[in-house]
């Protein structure tokens, strides 16, 4: 008898409030620049915008589940264990027993002066994913025990466009879980644009697979190579069904634009950028978070902006935010001190901080909470302080 598909882990406890979608791979890191013939060792990561977003909403206390397929190799075990390592529930992922786990490798430039050399500050990454496990994603996934009873419990269903370039069998499962509207779930989709995925496939797919999710994110880059403009109301207006359309101008600007013709600005922090990889899904989970817990709209851009600094700020895909304190204080700055704010790998100064103190990442500053315990509350008690707000606005009215 074949070999059969098998679940993954058990589920470690509730429901959760979140479920993302979509593959993720192994990852080969060089220990050093230069083109990928003169590098001798690589260190062995995962990676995958779905997953990311998971582990990024897990560490802001939100409880999250990643569902997807990997293949029943080494690969698969490293993706399932790390990812479950960041906190989330990876019991809804299938393991295959005939199918590979993907992989990619990162190449980085550098000054060797090789003639194949990117130069400073270019990557590539270089994509082994075709007839993956993951590529094997489809509408079965409704009638799968596991993945279903996540699904039925979810507030939040978040999803990517990386997934509609897979296969057809990925297409008619974003297709199918759009179309399975329950009351009081909010689905969310990010565009997450990639070229190279759809050489030999058609991206007219995609404007409907977005027009059909309740948020909608877009990168102004990705959006202007996709549908060839990055103007936040002339993207609002492509894609009118989505309650909210977020246009993410990576370091400069993000504006949520609600569909009454409500729009919010928010300008990004001013940030030393260590390593770009995973900050367009810490974006996504911070804002995502934030909307989870009722944050106002600035709040959630904030929170958004704060949890793709500190990605940038770290190496890998995945950083803890600051001390509860300190993610208050900016989620309350005036725009004043927002604007005079500075990220960097050894913390973050601002004026809006108390006694205008810096925040440095050291051990003396870990307190007896968790990071993702502190982080949660931080976000619990701005969603309260602008409930309380609110009342006091309409009692003042009244």
């Amino acid at each position: 008898m074949p070999p059969q598909d098998h679940p993954g882990p058990d589920r470690p406890g509730p429901p959760p409030t979140a479920v993302c979608v979509g593959e993720s791979m192994a990852v080969l890191l060089p220990d050093r620049p230069g083109p990928l013939e003169s590098v001798d060792t690589f260190r062995l990561s995962v990676g995958g915008a779905e997953s990311n977003v998971a582990g990024a909403l897990a560490a802001l206390g939100v409880p999250t589940a990643w569902i997807s397929r990997v293949g029943d190799d080494g690969f698969g075990r490293r993706l399932l264990a790390e990812v479950a390592a960041r906190g989330v529930d990876v019991s809804g992922v299938t393991v295959d027993p005939h199918r590979p786990t993907g992989l990619y490798l990162k190449e980085v430039g550098g000054t060797t002066g090789h003639r194949h050399d990117l130069g400073p500050g270019r990557s590539r990454l270089h994509y082994h994913r075709r007839g993956s496990a993951a590529a094997a994603l489809s509408p079965a996934l409704l009638t799968d025990p596991a993945a279903a009873g996540l699904l039925a419990g979810a507030r939040l269903l978040h999803l990517s466009g990386i997934t509609a370039a897979l296969s057809d069998d990925c297409l008619a499962l974003l297709r199918a879980l759009l179309a399975d509207r329950r009351p009081g779930r909010l689905i969310s989709f990010d565009l997450n644009w990639r070229p190279a995925l759809w050489r030999d496939r058609d991206p007219a797919v995609l404007p409907p697979l977005l027009d059909a999710a309740d948020l909608l994110l877009l990168g102004a880059d990705e959006a202007r190579a996709a549908f060839g403009t990055d103007e936040p109301a002339a993207l609002r207006r492509r894609f009118p069904a989505p309650a909210t359309v977020v246009v993410k101008d990576a370091a400069r600007l993000v504006t949520a634009l609600e569909r009454d013709g409500t729009a919010v600005a928010e300008p990004a922090l001013t940030v030393e950028v260590v390593e770009a990889t995973g900050a367009g899904d810490a974006f996504a989970a911070g804002y995502l978070a934030g909307t989870l817990h009722a944050l106002d709209q600035r709040r959630r851009l904030r929170l958004g902006h704060l949890s793709a600094a500190c990605a940038l700020t770290a190496h890998g895909d995945q950083a803890e935010l600051p001390p509860a304190p300190v993610l208050t204080a900016l989620l309350d700055a005036s725009p004043a001190d927002w604007a005079a704010t500075r990220v960097s790998a050894e913390g973050i100064d601002s004026p809006a901080l108390p006694a205008a103190r810096p925040w440095r990442r050291t051990a003396a500053d870990a307190p007896a909470l968790t990071a993702t315990q502190e982080a949660a509350q931080a976000v619990a008690g701005a969603a309260t302080q602008a409930a309380a707000g609110a009342r006091a606005d309409r009692a003042r009215a009244q």
